[in-house]
């Protein structure tokens, strides 16, 4: 796959290891003959450490042998997180330490999910970009506030504390993008 065709979330083989594309940068040339330099961030799927890769736009990496599945989140213990894949029902068990930014995203009704394989064996969970989540407490708004655009935190069902602005009400379900952890909308 030619450098210039690799977007984020795309699963690249680097050093013999799958690597999931984060983030693209594009330096354009400022010399004539010059070539287009794309800069990727990427995590190993195995390890959990990031990397960076610089190629030529004519550079490529091959594709990963890896797939995904849709799963659907069973439950949590002390040490791992347990999947069940919806096609085939193989489950799949996740070390905690390894999801705790998944995690306070994920409820049992949770749709959208990917499970990632490498070789038969699940070496991480792929979130929608983003979840509903219900707010369990927050501060009740203040009279007079809604002049500017104030925010205060709220604790969701999940135990995951975002800034939502001030007229939202505990019991009202909110959008959360997964990626950076912040309010989008009501759902």
């Amino acid at each position: 796959m030619l450098a210039k065709e690799i977007k984020p979330g795309t699963v690249v083989n680097h050093n013999d290891a799958p690597h999931i594309i984060e983030s693209v940068q594009v330096q354009s040339p400022s010399a004539r003959g010059s070539a287009t330099l794309y800069k990727f961030r990427a995590r190993n799927l195995v390890t959990k450490q990031k990397t960076d890769i610089t190629l030529k736009g004519t550079d490529g990496l091959d594709d990963a042998d890896f797939h995904r599945r849709e799963v659907t989140f069973m439950y949590a213990d002390t040490e791992a997180a347990h999947f069940l894949d919806s096609a085939d029902y193989n489950q799949y068990a996740v070390p905690r330490d390894e999801m705790a930014t998944e995690l306070p995203y994920i409820t049992e009704d949770l749709q959208g999910m990917l499970a990632l394989i490498y070789n038969g064996q699940c070496v991480g969970i792929q979130l929608p970009a983003a979840v509903d989540l219900k707010i369990t407490q927050c501060d009740p708004a203040a009279k007079g506030n809604s002049a500017t655009s104030r925010t205060k935190p709220a604790t969701l069902e999940t135990g995951l504390i975002v800034q939502v602005p001030e007229y939202l009400k505990e019991g009202e379900t909110i959008r959360v993008d997964t990626r950076s952890g912040d309010f989008l909308a009501r759902a």
